[in-house]
């Protein structure tokens, strides 16, 4: 009986040590790059995830650009992955999507924005998707929102100015939610009998978390708070389709005329995935933008007179100061374009851009086996020492003489290659014509709050409080 349990002791042994030692040196037909594993299936998640109150580049990536370089290996929820802080591999990535690399995205980031999410499709598919998009935020969309962008700012400023406190990233993500839901769906929710925001509120406290369906967990709730909002505009489609406009006011209105075309290449579940992405990627990213913006005017009172002194140059140039802004005043607002390119350099909402290779790629002297995923860290690159002077330093007027309009080797903000958001545009004129309407008729002070943590993405965990008074005339 002993040399039986014996053996198959000594056979099970053997297979966990095999296992082991192919888990931490994967194969590859040429060199990968250093780096660690971590712990089999887990990898080093955990670190991953860990929660940091800084600004500098994540100490998971840190750490080891210190220990192997700018570029290295890891494993990160059950995928073997290769993080990339070099700006020429970054280049290269974005370069060849389509070709080498794709656009990729863990399993459970698919299961949160849907399967056929406009950020999971390929080819031809995905640059149908976008120019819908672009029909929605492209530039000559935006010009004819502006007036409702501003009118928004007004109106919401106003209203704060009557009230003790204001977080301001509840606020304004209130704010920007309001107008894109009502731009694509027609949503009010002041009329509503069923609050759509509050599902994606649940959405985003789980959105990077720790992939754990367990009930309780963030992660599970985020997926509750799909579930409810995907059935809310499942609702409102079929409810659409019921009773069909006779002229097209909002972006569902598009959508169905595109569904009934005989020659379409749309689904309804693409249609719905794709309503659920923007509703959430218009207000969520801007308001974290506004709030850190706000932030920064608080503690750079210089950046704040010279943000004033362009706005109200503006309105100075008017023949009647209360005329609404024009394309061309918004296309002139040269700091504000910098103010804000050096706010999302710093901000790093997007911690880092996932792609697969679809075939083994060399690059320098390293092999990016075929099916393995590249993370792209934006972080790194926007708060490299070589390319950014006194990296960690607020400073709006490094960005003179410089584009701001596009992405860039080093600068990532907003991605890069041919998947560079489409939403970009919007994002700016959210954020110019709110800013335009703060800083010439309001003044405020920080209250409470505004301290920062990265999970690895951007929170206020104890909000951001301010008090905004009306300015004397």
């Amino acid at each position: 009986m002993f040399p039986i349990v014996f053996y198959i002791g000594a056979f099970l042994v053997i297979i966990i040590s095999n296992w082991l030692y192919s888990w931490w040196n994967p194969r590859c037909n040429g060199v990968l790059p250093p780096g660690s594993m971590g712990w089999p299936l887990l990898g080093e998640t955990l670190q991953f995830f860990a929660p940091n109150p800084t600004s500098d580049i994540p100490p998971f990536v840190k750490k080891r650009m210190q220990r192997y370089g700018p570029i290295f290996k890891t494993s990160l929820v059950g995928r073997p992955v290769i993080i990339s802080t070099d700006a020429d591999l970054n280049y290269f990535i974005f370069q060849q999507e389509g070709q080498l690399f794709q656009s990729w995205y863990p399993d459970t980031f698919t299961e949160i924005f849907g399967r056929q999410n406009v950020g999971s499709l390929h080819g031809f598919m995905y640059k149908y998707l976008k120019n819908m998009v672009l029909n929605l935020f492209g530039p000559e969309s935006l010009k004819k929102m502006l007036p409702e962008v501003e009118q928004a700012s007004n109106r919401n400023l106003e209203r704060w100015s009557h009230q003790t406190t204001v977080e301001i990233k509840e606020a304004t993500a209130q704010m920007i939610f309001d107008l894109t839901a009502k731009k694509l769906i027609s949503y009010d929710s002041e009329k509503s009998s069923e609050n759509l925001r509050e599902n994606f509120v649940a959405f985003i406290q789980g959105l990077i978390s720790f992939p754990l369906n367990i009930p309780g967990t963030a992660y599970s709730k985020c997926l509750q708070g799909r579930k409810k909002a995907m059935r809310m505009l499942r609702n409102m489609l079929k409810e659409r389709r019921e009773r069909p406009r006779k002229t097209q006011t909002d972006f569902f209105d598009y959508i169905l005329e595109e569904l009934q075309r005989e020659d379409t290449l749309l689904t309804e579940a693409i249609a719905l995935d794709l309503m659920f992405v923007l509703l959430f990627a218009s207000f969520e990213t801007t308001s974290l933008a506004l709030t850190l913006a706000i932030k920064f005017l608080v503690e750079h009172p210089l950046v704040l007179e010279e943000l004033t002194e362009e706005h109200d140059a503006i309105i100075k140039r008017r023949e009647n100061p209360d005329s609404g802004l024009t394309w061309n005043e918004y296309k002139s607002m040269k700091f504000t374009f910098q103010f804000i390119n050096e706010t999302v350099r710093l901000a790093n909402i997007v911690p880092g851009i996932f792609r697969k290779a679809l075939k083994e790629t060399k690059f320098k002297e390293y092999t990016i086996p075929a099916g393995w995923a590249v993370m792209v860290c934006p972080p790194a690159v926007h708060l490299n020492p070589t390319k950014y002077r006194n990296p960690l330093d607020f400073n709006p007027w490094r960005w003179e003489g410089i584009d701001t309009n596009g992405a860039s080797r080093n600068f990532m903000a907003f991605g890069g290659g041919m998947r560079f958001c489409v939403g970009t545009d919007f994002t700016k004129v959210q954020m110019a014509v709110f800013l335009h309407c703060l800083v010439t008729k309001y003044k405020w002070k920080a209250i409470k709050g505004g301290d920062i943590l990265r999970t690895p993405g951007l929170q206020f965990p104890n909000g951001y409080h301010i008090h905004i008074a009306e300015k004397e005339k």
